[in-house]
């Protein structure tokens, strides 16, 4: 069997509970233990059928090993309940370390320990902000809706709350910026509406703050520029302030100003941050 074949039938990311919707007739496979560099840690999971999978346990050659003995397992033509897999050279992989799998058939009980898992994680996601869901809002509600963090888009007006990833949280509030003194610490904050005058009010109330992970703005040199003469006439802060702010959000290094890369750029931004400010809490 082809890798192509046996990967045709990769579900897009999408809660696990659809997919055994679907396809409840399936194999969880899970890391049980690694040594060594691997692609992915212990805990990962995914979930395989007879024409789909959900999930992934590090691609590659080994996790086409493990997607073909889950579905030995499914159809009875053999399969072992664990695998121990180098990954080295013998199977075209140089990660170097080797990866314990534990392979069971999907039942409700399983399902309800998924669910307690995928709830503790969720309590434990960093947040992001995204004040703002006009085209590049909603691009970037959609760029970070697959990655480890919680999403909450803020907006004044209704109408721009719609086509947002279902995963995405929403508030409609009159006065955005009254939100962040609430924020957790460590809180990542984007800030893109339709108005520079309510960017400036919320960007004010962010950089009053000095445990947050990330406070960005949309815009230019210019609007940077402006946005420090706004601060300076209203009081506000140090130069420290303008110093923790970035502006414009995504970096220059890509001249492209389509929301969808401005989006990617500004995500994977915000996931800097927040490693760095996670590795700062804990030393």
């Amino acid at each position: 069997m082809a890798i192509r074949e046996v990967l045709s039938g990769v579900i897009p990311r999408s809660d696990f509970r659809g997919f055994l919707a679907t396809r409840p007739v399936a194999i969880l496979i899970e890391i049980t233990r690694t040594q060594g560099s691997t692609p992915r840690e212990a805990g990962t999971f995914m979930l395989v059928s007879g024409d789909a999978i959900w999930g992934t346990i590090g691609g590659g050659q080994f996790e086409y090993m493990a997607i073909r003995n889950a579905r030995q397992l499914l159809d009875g033509s053999g399969g072992t309940e664990t695998m121990d897999i180098p990954l080295g050279p013998e199977i075209g992989q140089c990660c170097g370390g080797r990866t314990q799998l534990r392979f069971r058939r999907v039942t409700d009980a399983i399902v309800s320990t998924l669910e307690r898992k995928r709830s503790g994680e969720a309590d434990h996601l960093p947040e992001v902000y995204l004040f703002g869901a006009g085209h590049v809002g909603r691009a970037l509600a959609a760029a970070l809706a697959p990655l480890p963090v919680s999403v909450t888009v803020v907006e004044t007006r209704e109408s721009e709350l719609a086509n947002l990833p279902a995963e995405t949280a929403t508030r409609l509030v009159p006065m955005p910026e009254a939100l962040v003194k609430d924020m957790p610490a460590g809180t990542a904050v984007v800030i893109l509406t339709h108005d520079h005058a309510l960017d400036f009010l919320i960007a004010s109330e962010a950089l009053s703050r000095t445990d947050l992970a990330y406070t960005g703005m949309i815009g230019s040199a210019t609007k940077r520029a402006t946005f420090a003469s706004w601060l300076a006439r209203e009081g506000g802060g140090d130069k420290s302030w303008t110093g923790r702010l970035t502006l414009p959000i995504g970096g220059t290094a890509v001249r492209d100003k389509r929301p969808e890369v401005i989006a990617a750029m500004t995500a994977a931004e915000i996931l800097t941050a927040l490693a760095a400010y996670r590795q700062g809490s804990a030393s």
